[in-house]
C-alpha cells in the first residue's frame, strides 16, 4: 500500500490530548482544517518531547527574529477537546518541527511508525501547519494532560495503580 501523505495548511485547529483513566489512557494528536480531520495516535512521551521541543524552537526562533511577536500559551480547556469520530489514521513513529519564515507557520511533520528494517520512504506522513501561539498552546496544555496521570510513587518512582502498588523497594512490605 502507497504511504499517505496529508497536508493540513493551515489547520483551524489543532489539539493533543487523550482517552480513558489514568493508566489506560491513549494520547491523540488531533487536526483540522474545514471538514477534513486527522487523528494519530501519540505516546504520553512524545507529547511531553514535542512540548520541550517547541519551547526550544520557539527560544531559537525569537533569538534569530526579535521582531516577532511572542506567541501566546493561552488555552481554554473546553476548546481542547477531541473532535469525534476519534479514528486514528496511524500510530506516530517520528515528530519533527518546522518554521515558514514568509507565512511565519510552525509545522508539526508526524511520520508514522513502522517495523524495524522497513523502508522510511514508505512511512505515511501528515504535516499539520500552525501559527506559534496555536502551537504553544497546544503543547502546554498536552503537558498538562500528561501531568493529570497516576500519582507516582516517593520510593521507586513508579506509577501507583488505584487497586494498589507493589514497590521493589519496599520488597513486598505495606509498612
Amino acid at each position: 500500500m502507497p504511504p499517505i501523505v496529508v497536508e493540513l495548511n493551515p489547520v483551524s485547529r489543532i489539539v493533543a490530548n487523550a482517552l480513558g483513566p489514568p493508566g489506560k489512557r491513549v494520547f491523540y494528536l488531533q487536526g483540522r482544517k474545514g471538514d477534513e480531520l486527522v487523528t494519530l495516535t501519540i505516546e504520553k512521551q512524545q507529547v511531553q518531547s514535542l512540548a520541550i521541543a517547541v519551547e526550544q524552537f520557539l527560544a531559537e526562533l525569537q533569538k534569530s527574529h526579535q521582531d516577532l511577536p511572542e506567541a501566546s500559551s493561552e488555552f481554554r480547556e473546553a476548546d481542547m477537546v477531541l473532535d469525534l469520530p476519534v479514528d486514528p489514521l496511524f500510530r506516530i513513529g517520528h515528530l519533527g518541527l518546522g518554521h515558514d519564515e514568509s507565512e511565519d507557520l510552525m509545522v508539526v511533520e508526524a511520520r508514522e511508525i513502522q517495523e524495524e528494517g522497513a523502508n522510511p520512504e514508505e512511512a505515511s506522513i501528515v504535516r499539520l501547519w500552525c501559527t506559534r501561539s496555536q502551537l504553544r498552546a497546544v503543547c502546554h496544555w498536552g503537558l498538562e494532560i500528561a501531568g493529570r496521570g497516576r500519582p507516582i510513587c516517593g520510593n521507586c518512582g513508579e506509577p501507583m495503580d488505584p487497586e494498589g502498588h507493589f514497590c521493589p523497594k519496599r520488597n513486598g512490605h505495606k509498612h
